[in-house]
């Protein structure tokens, strides 16, 4: 499950040049103008600290009390003082760069030669990772937004759609995104960086043979996979988001989920659209 209003970086050409630099955030960041250093390349990455966490894709804010972990976009600033984790979409193409992936080469076509799009997200395309040079092509142009998420200050990466294979109609392996998987944490390790697996909880295993070093979920508790990913990466290595349509849907309350012996301390309830704090729909709970 993803967020609705989810936003990731503009890639390929767009990422040479505007990677270089953090865009400026959608919320007032007057309090977060000054974002640290990113490691340099090589160093050892930062563990991740103790503390709360927020969800912050749909645009960054002032983080609520006790959070010291923050999730925002690679084109927004990482919050000043906090351990910031950049979220890059690694598997699929972002609304508006379609043409640009094309030309790459580099997006899967189906049997009619047409772009393959994620079901849920029409305007989100599927990038080939069937083959070795494509995965080698991608992984070099998401290196260059890694790059610019460890120069802008973050210091962890998030690549999100994962498990994009299972939207491939077989033409996809885990196999394939994980051999991709690999460049990609490469490329985060380099930076002195962390990498999160993003959801596909049945490929755990898979994960940490990549080399992930923790795992942001979302919806774990109601979908009850949460001791799967803890199981892998402790339970202090996951940071789960939690939606309120999916509880209901699944009968639970956000309390029951804090109640629950699986459910990892850091997990948060926050609105499907991600809007920072003051917009419509707001909404952000924490265990």
């Amino acid at each position: 499950m993803k967020p609705s209003a989810r936003m990731t970086l503009p890639p390929a050409a767009a990422v040479l040049a505007l990677l270089a630099t953090a865009c400026a955030p959608t919320a007032d960041l007057s309090s977060h103008s000054e974002p640290a250093s990113g490691p340099q390349a090589g160093a050892e990455a930062a563990p991740l600290p103790d503390g709360g966490f927020d969800y912050q894709l749909g645009g960054g804010y002032e983080p609520p009390e006790g959070v010291e972990i923050v999730v925002r976009d690679s084109t927004d600033e990482p919050a000043a003082g906090l351990y910031s984790i950049c979220y890059v979409n690694g598997f699929q193409t972002q609304p508006g760069d379609r043409e640009m992936w094309l030309d790459e080469g580099l997006v899967l076509l189906d049997g009619a030669g047409d772009p393959v799009p994620d079901p849920g997200w029409p305007d989100e395309y599927l990038l080939d990772t069937s083959d070795p040079d494509k995965r080698g092509r991608i992984a070099e142009l998401l290196s260059e937004a890694v790059a610019g998420c460890a120069e802008a200050g973050f210091a962890a990466v998030e690549f999100d759609n994962l498990d994009s294979f299972l939207r491939s109609d077989g033409a996809l392996t885990a196999e394939d995104n994980f051999a991709l998987a690999e460049e990609l944490v490469a490329a985060v390790h380099g930076h002195g960086l962390l990498a999160a697996q993003k959801n596909t909880a049945e490929e755990t295993e898979r994960g940490l043979a990549a080399g992930y070093d923790f795992a942001i979920t979302e919806s774990c508790a109601a979908w009850n996979e949460c001791d799967v990913y803890t199981d892998a990466y402790g339970v202090d290595g996951v940071l789960d988001t939690e939606y309120p349509g999916t509880l209901e849907e699944r009968g639970m309350t956000f309390d029951e989920v804090c109640a629950h012996e699986d459910t990892p301390p850091r997990a948060i309830l926050r609105d499907l659209d991600l809007v920072p704090e003051g917009g419509e729909g707001y909404l952000y709970q924490a265990c």
